[in-house]
């Protein structure tokens, strides 16, 4: 995807693609899956070894149309076992290819015999570095991949969304996965609730409880404002809120 090729092979990123949605075409919404694919791994596609942290992580992310309409997408990623040979062996491909090359790159050209000697071996340096670059074995290592589940809504109901994914992925890595199918409980039979109404259905391991503000109420934000907080501190808030209100402008720049 781009990245510096000087990056490990674990260490680089590959072009996601979506593999599937469901349903195929809302009329209200769209789909479009170079958004929705940059939006969910924005890093792209990535791999990695049982040695590194591999625990599912989730994010938000708000589609703006030209016409100033949104949609509110949540992801959840995690990392499946990769059981393609063919991938694993291009992995290892890629591992000694990086290997060569950094070896060609970063050994100094030298004829001078007693310069070996002084070092112990001429190859050493050669096979410290393969030895610390080699970090992916095919016959040792198990390969993961990442990959994305993701619910695009017309409103941020944040914790909701959140649960269902989490559980859905449970479900999906589970050895006995429930029968039902609660995506289509989730997109056909789930209704929006009304304005001022809470709304309580069954997930798929658990009750899930989803809540609209009145019209009279502030708009909905469910976001915990401590993350806020702990990201930015207090007084940079403070300053963003100070901002806010004399209408300065203000950018938020962000990895």
């Amino acid at each position: 995807a781009g990245e510096n090729f000087e990056q490990t092979p674990l260490r680089r990123t590959f072009k996601s693609k979506v593999l599937a949605r469901y349903p195929e075409n809302v009329e209200w919404n769209p789909f479009d899956q170079d958004a929705v694919g940059m939006l969910c791994m924005p890093k792209g596609l990535a791999f990695k070894t049982q040695a590194d942290f591999r625990e599912p992580q989730f994010h938000s992310f708000i589609i703006t149309r030209e016409d100033g309409s949104r949609t509110f997408g949540f992801s959840l990623t995690f990392f499946e076992e990769v059981t393609s040979k063919q991938i694993c062996s291009a992995m290892q491909t890629l591992y000694h290819m990086h290997n060569a090359e950094y070896d060609i790159l970063h050994t100094p050209p030298t004829n001078d015999k007693d310069s070996c000697s002084s070092t112990g071996d001429c190859n050493g340096t050669s096979v410290s570095k393969l030895q610390r670059f080699n970090s992916y074995d095919i016959s040792r290592d198990t390969l993961y991949v990442s990959k994305c589940i993701c619910l695009i809504t017309p409103m941020s109901f944040m914790k909701a969304c959140k649960k269902v994914l989490e559980q859905l992925h449970q479900a999906v890595t589970s050895p006995q996965p429930p029968p039902q199918s609660y995506i289509y409980n989730i997109l056909y039979e789930v209704p929006l609730p009304p304005a001022g109404r809470s709304l309580k259905f069954s997930g798929v391991y658990g009750p899930i409880i989803c809540q609209r503000p009145s019209t009279s109420e502030l708009p909905l934000f469910d976001f915990p404002v401590k993350e806020v907080f702990e990201l930015l501190g207090v007084e940079n808030v403070v300053q963003l809120f100070t901002c806010a209100l004399l209408e300065f402008q203000i950018l938020l720049y962000s990895q």
